[in-house]
């Protein structure tokens, strides 16, 4: 288990290293923080040493010196430890078909726990003179965000593969429609990212549909699409990021990626609590109709 943990989680690094904005390690986009918390969800917190080799792995060719890389591995460890203590505190649920739960893994999982290894790994490569003092805001925010985005981006389709089943009976249409979805999803992102003009806004109408129709199997691969493709269009500082400081860049794509991943999240726990509670509404009067049934006589006694 922890050899398979590491794997992932240097898989991750891989593909998130191909938009690194600072020092060849810092990327607006970071997939293993998202995979090491839906391990720790899903397999416990004995899962943590996978994470760690795994984070050893990936910093050990980039680091600045031996103990910086450590000191940021440990950082890599305990940012999803922590989001993982607090979500567990919290009654987080991995279905995520409640509003609180959607809500807990935002704030809590996301922009809250990976603090910790933003801090720390921006802090340890300003001290080993791997970056002047008046970079460490920017790099801050850059490390923030990729670490909160791997988190409200992967975690959740993690988390909605690991229930995946294979769907029989399924009318052509409604694979016609998850299709048109998807690809939907994917033009009007690569449009709105390489256009001048301000068209991002055009997105939410097809996360709102993914929640709406597909709930969390559906908003959650639509969330990644448009993270992906926001966070690429920000490392070539092209389209609607383009010509803006690196600072600017990160509070703009948090805001547009915060904004699309909480519409897309919120609304599918909104949409499946609803129908859980629909569901066991229709249970009660079930059973109340049978227990009517039950206790009525087949006739009537006389007299009444």
């Amino acid at each position: 288990m922890t050899l398979a943990v590491a794997a992932v989680y240097y898989a991750g690094a891989q593909l998130g290293l191909l938009q690194e904005l600072v020092r060849g390690q810092v990327t607006p986009l970071w997939p293993p923080t998202g995979i090491a918390l839906a391990c720790l969800l899903l397999l416990g917190p004995r899962s943590w040493p996978g994470i760690t080799l795994g984070a050893l792995a990936v910093n050990a060719p980039i680091g600045p010196a031996p103990l910086a890389v450590l000191a940021i591995v440990a950082g890599n460890t305990l940012a999803p430890l922590c989001a993982y203590l607090l979500l567990r505190r919290a009654g987080f649920r991995t279905e995520l078909n409640r509003l609180r739960d959607a809500l807990a893994l935002v704030f809590l999982g996301a922009l809250a726990g990976m603090l910790i290894s933003s801090t720390l790994g921006t802090a340890v490569l300003v001290l080993a003179d791997a970056l002047p003092a008046s970079a460490f805001w920017p790099t801050w925010s850059v490390w923030w965000t990729g670490d909160a985005m791997g988190v409200l981006v992967v975690t959740p389709l993690l988390l909605a593969a690991r229930r995946a089943r294979l769907p029989h009976g399924v009318s052509p249409y409604r694979w016609l429609e998850a299709s048109a979805l998807l690809l939907g999803t994917a033009g009007v992102m690569l449009v709105a990212t390489r256009s001048a003009g301000s068209l991002l806004f055009l997105v939410f109408p097809f996360l709102i549909w993914a929640a709406l129709r597909f709930q969390l199997p559906g908003a959650a691969p639509c969330s990644l699409i448009v993270t992906v493709l926001a966070s690429q269009a920000t490392a070539e500082g092209v389209g609607p990021f383009a010509g803006h400081s690196l600072l600017t860049q990160m509070v703009t794509l948090q805001a547009f990626n915060g904004s699309t991943t909480l519409t897309a999240l919120l609304l599918a726990a909104i949409i499946a609590e609803r129908d859980h509670t629909r569901r066991q509404i229709e249970q009660v009067c079930v059973q109340l109709a049978e227990t009517v049934v039950r206790l009525t006589p087949d006739e009537p006694e006389p007299g009444r």
